[in-house]
């Protein structure tokens, strides 16, 4: 059977690769084909984060985080009010829970200014005026430029206009399985032979990466976040987003409260270690890669006092009482039965260098001829899309 041909081919339909076929068809690119999996966008990540678009005030200036993120999230608010798709520009808080935290909460402050973000550090009767639930000691930090938006909407509007532009085609329930040969691959629906290939992947993206004999030094370890919504008549402690400041060492932002778009409001997520880079469940999504990553974990544990310090804290968030305990530090007012269960889940695939034993801080890019593989596409990658597209796209070029 003959191999399907394209120019352009992109494995992966989440975000980022709606986001670099679109910015590909603005520069004229032609015959571009997006292979996925799933048998539609937003099964994964890019369609199960909380929708809050960030502003840049997590990253260290001369990362890719920080160069993409904000310009990201201006981009991302267009296309919203261009497309009339919810868009909430509520801004956040972020809380001290102790004087122990000041000084990480001035350093978020400077990143954030040398970044651009529009932040500011208020007192606590400020704060009470912002957000009147959120509790803080001596001073907090507001983030002007961070909104919530609805993932789904956005992919699907994406979709919709990748299909009618008559330039893009979509595979659905097409898994990659390996390389064939030079400018070949090898899916579940037969060969596929092209001219420049982005590997956009998403929790698969180092193993499409290694299949071209690259990132063998890397591992994916996944984490899960899972979330409680304040029951309805609690909504109204929460007016837009309250988050703690985080351990900056590592790339979780902590438990925290964000009002969508559809005025629900989540607590979470956690980052607790998991099975699989399915495992949205007790035991779904564990595979026979799940050895290996228990491995993984365990070499972590005993090599990386920073994942140790994770793989300690966050399974215990299992049970409602530590969940509970978290996010009661956000706020002067919550009880055990203003949160409820929810069925919202997310897995967030970190990546590891195995030689050092680190998380991977930053997002990545290699280039090897006529491919480019984007890895450790993490929060906050769906902010930072549009505006890593045009970076992808001036790579593959």
């Amino acid at each position: 059977m003959q191999p399907i041909h394209t120019d352009i081919l992109i494995v992966g339909a989440g975000i980022m690769g709606l986001t670099t076929a679109r910015e590909l068809i603005g520069r004229g690119a032609d015959n571009i084909l997006i292979i996925d999996k799933e048998p539609e966008t937003g099964r994964h990540a890019s369609g199960r984060n909380s929708g809050v678009l960030h502003a840049g005030i997590y990253y260290a200036p001369d990362s890719l985080k920080a160069k993409s993120c904000l310009n990201g999230n201006r981009l991302m608010k267009a296309y919203c009010k261009t497309k009339g798709l919810p868009l909430a520009e509520t801004g956040k808080v972020v809380v001290a829970r102790s004087e122990a935290e000041l000084d990480t909460l001035n350093t978020l402050y400077t990143r954030a200014l040398a970044n651009g973000a529009r932040v500011s550090l208020i007192t606590e009767d400020t704060l009470a005026r912002i957000e009147p639930n959120a509790k803080t000691c001596k001073t907090a930090l507001l983030s002007q430029d961070t909104a919530v938006v609805d993932p789904k909407r956005i992919l699907a509007a994406l979709q919709h206009d990748l299909e009618q532009s008559g330039r893009v085609r979509i595979l659905f329930q097409t898994k990659f399985e390996g390389l064939e040969q030079e400018n070949r691959i090898r899916t579940s629906r037969g060969a596929i032979a092209y001219e420049r290939l982005i590997n956009t992947a998403g929790s698969g993206c180092e193993r499409v990466a290694q299949a071209f004999g690259l990132a063998s030094e890397y591992r994916m370890v996944p984490f899960k976040g899972i979330y409680y919504k304040l029951v309805h008549e609690k909504a109204h402690l929460v007016r837009g987003s309250i988050y703690p400041v985080p351990d900056i060492r590592n790339p979780f932002l902590g438990v925290h409260f964000t009002r969508n778009v559809h005025d629900d409001v989540y607590l979470g997520p956690t980052a607790i270690p998991a099975f699989g880079r399915e495992n949205y469940g007790l035991v779904s999504g564990i595979d026979a890669e799940a050895p290996k990553i228990l491995l993984t974990d365990a070499v972590l544990f005993f090599t990386n006092p920073k994942f140790r310090s994770v793989a300690l804290t966050e399974p215990r968030k299992y049970c409602l009482p530590f969940f509970f305990k978290d996010a009661a530090a956000l706020v002067h007012t919550l009880d055990p039965k203003d949160l409820m269960p929810s069925p919202k889940v997310g897995i967030r695939p970190q990546l590891v260098n195995w030689q050092t034993r680190e998380l991977v801080m930053d997002f990545m890019m290699i280039r090897d001829r006529n491919n480019l593989h984007v890895l450790n596409p993490i929060s906050p990658a769906f902010t930072s899309s549009m505006d890593l597209a045009k970076t992808i796209a001036d790579r593959i070029d």
